[in-house]
């Protein structure tokens, strides 16, 4: 936000250099626990920076493994027990690099051959999971260009795309996008209902529905209604649901570097907590033998697998297919968690 802020106040400056500041700010901002134990000003960490010779403590094994790779010592420790220490150091460098970028082609309103034919000058090339999805060489300012106006295609990592295609709904259904934020994964899986069937978006920060309804529009989705209560007449109606939980977004980290500074057990326990309630809420709406999906973008344990035996521990559910997970790597995508549940009908 205050980059943002920065360029705004000051329209002058190029594309090239507007390039640079922000690839400086975003890299010192990953490795920012490596750079303050080396150089203890911000002026001496920008000249270590710019030096590069910071690059190589990364491989001093004098320094504690969570300095070396600029995490939290708490979250390291969790990455640990979850992975060992090797998985552990490689996810933490992943999250450290930049993502890749990708785009998902809107199929209500082209293919995604199409857009690789109106783009093979840009040099993008399909993704190898995600059905829509098409990768991007280098940055660019998505919002300028003719097609996106259109509705043609959404930023979309490849992960997040794959969580949206779990949900199977098809024409003539319902679906109940809960925690839906901006729309994201509506605009995904909405092509699957070919305008048929209702979408309702639940979210409780209503200015994120405003985004939403804009999106929606642009990409010409029409059979979508919008719901900020808890809507006591949607009881029980719903053929799918997807809950797409608050979480720490480990698995999002090279996207969002100053949220790892953030993390804390105290903080992930109240997720925790969160993430169960919520789900039992949006429980509620589905229809008997309908499915709901359980989605986060982290990559511990405590937010994905142990949250998927309480919920079969305490709900008359039963797993579709096993649990879908990706992990941060280098050019491929973010680390998402999906899966299916089906609603029991005795």
């Amino acid at each position: 936000m205050a980059m943002h802020r920065y360029f705004r106040l000051h329209p002058a400056l190029g594309s090239k250099d507007r390039g640079e500041i922000a690839e400086t700010i975003y890299r010192m901002v990953r490795w920012k626990r490596l750079l303050e134990t080396l150089a203890p000003t911000l002026e001496q960490q920008l000249k270590l920076y710019r030096s590069g010779d910071w690059k190589k403590q990364q491989q001093n094994h004098d320094l504690p493994l969570p300095v070396r790779v600029s995490y939290p010592d708490e979250l390291v420790t969790l990455l640990i027990e979850a992975f060992g220490v090797e998985r552990a150091e490689a996810l933490c460098l992943a999250c450290n690099e930049p993502a890749p970028i990708t785009v998902r082609v809107n199929r209500l309103k082209t293919t995604r051959d199409a857009l690789l034919e109106k783009w093979k000058d840009l040099d993008v090339r399909p993704t190898s999971a995600a059905s829509d999805g098409i990768i991007f060489p280098k940055r660019l300012n998505f919002f300028t260009l003719p097609e996106f106006a259109e509705g043609l295609f959404e930023a979309q990592d490849e992960g997040s795309q794959l969580v949206a295609e779990l949900v199977k709904a098809e024409p003539g259904q319902w679906v109940l996008d809960y925690c839906s934020g901006s729309g994201g994964k509506t605009l995904a899986f909405a092509p699957k209902l070919n305008h048929r069937g209702q979408i309702f978006l639940y979210d409780i920060r209503k200015h994120i529905l405003l985004e939403a309804r804009q999106r929606l529009k642009r990409a010409g989705i029409q059979n979508a209604q919008f719901v900020t209560d808890q809507a006591p007449k949607l009881k029980k109606k719903m053929d799918w649901i997807l809950v797409d939980a608050p979480c720490t977004g480990t698995g999002t980290y090279r996207r969002n570097p100053d949220m790892k500074e953030k993390f804390s057990l105290e903080i992930l326990k109240s997720l925790v907590g969160q993430q169960r309630t919520i789900f039992e809420r949006a429980l509620s709406f589905l229809k008997p033998g309908g499915s709901i999906v359980y989605a986060t973008c982290s990559i511990l344990p405590q937010e994905n697998e142990e949250q998927v035996a309480h919920f079969l521990k305490t709900y008359p559910l039963e797993l579709v297919s096993p649990p879908f997970q990706s992990f941060p790597s280098t050019g491929g995508m973010d680390g998402l968690f999906g899966v299916v549940f089906k609603g029991l009908t005795h």
